[in-house]
């Protein structure tokens, strides 16, 4: 008889254990429930708007060393609302806890994006404008959110947003922790290990000359590229089918979480 009581004990300690196992599981890959809003904010040394959409994890609990996620869109003919194409993306990293701050770059007041000429020379104006952008939000948000961590900042561009977010690395490599291009096309990779450089690249759009680092430079400098062989430069935002957006949202959170 004692020993069927021994056994019996035994199985309900190993019972409770595994419950407790499975809890923090369950806890460690908790997802939050998503909020959205949105403001503008104005630079008045450059007498320009700055409209920005947030995408926060909702909960009244404190995140601690909360990280910040600030994503710079494709180029769209200068249309408001532009900033919002990724929700497939922003929604995703504000569910993990991530504090999301996409920026609208170009105003329907602004020049056009050339699209012929010696486009480096051409474009840079442009890309020099966003990277005043993303300065002004991380002082602004600085002033507002001081508790969020800005020691850890993290930049995602798509397409002409990605060349902003390279040319941002360059100016400033020790404000950003980790840099994630999906396709620039124009802008020089940093040759450097500070920040982490990542890129998702598409199937169809070849980078100019000299933008992607060799296979040396990306051993070297611990840079991460992946070709999607199945998404089109053009799809790599809110229009993907629901496999390309998982495939995209699957790499990002490995490179995040390294």
């Amino acid at each position: 008889m004692k020993i069927y009581l021994r056994i019996l004990v035994v199985l309900i300690l190993t019972s409770c254990t595994s419950n407790v196992k499975l809890s923090n599981s369950k806890l460690a890959t908790k997802n939050y429930e998503i909020k959205f809003d949105s403001i503008n904010l104005f630079d008045k040394s450059r007498n320009r708007n700055i409209p920005v959409a947030l995408y926060l994890p909702k909960t009244n609990e404190k995140i601690e060393n909360q990280k910040v996620v600030i994503l710079s869109h494709c180029y769209n003919q200068n249309k408001l609302g532009t900033n919002k194409y990724y929700s497939f993306l922003t929604e995703n990293l504000a569910s993990k806890g991530y504090f999301v701050i996409s920026i609208q770059n170009e105003l329907p007041t602004d020049e056009l994006l050339p699209t012929s000429g010696d486009l480096k020379i051409l474009r840079k104006p442009i890309w020099e404008r966003g990277c005043e952008n993303i300065m002004f939000t991380i002082n602004e948000f600085k002033k507002t959110k001081p508790e969020l961590d800005y020691k850890h900042l993290i930049l995602i561009g798509h397409s002409n947003g990605g060349d902003i977010t390279m040319l941002f690395a360059q100016k400033y490599p020790n404000l950003v922790n980790k840099i994630i291009s999906l396709d620039n096309r124009r802008v020089e990779f940093p040759r450097t290990s500070q920040p982490k450089i990542y890129s998702l690249r598409s199937s169809d759009q070849i980078a100019d000359e000299g933008v992607l680092p060799t296979i040396e430079e990306q051993e070297k400098f611990k840079i991460k590229i992946v070709k999607l062989k199945n998404t089109i430069h053009n799809d790599m935002m809110d229009n993907a089918t629901k496999k390309q957006k998982a495939e995209m949202n699957k790499y990002i959170m490995e490179f995040l979480n390294e």
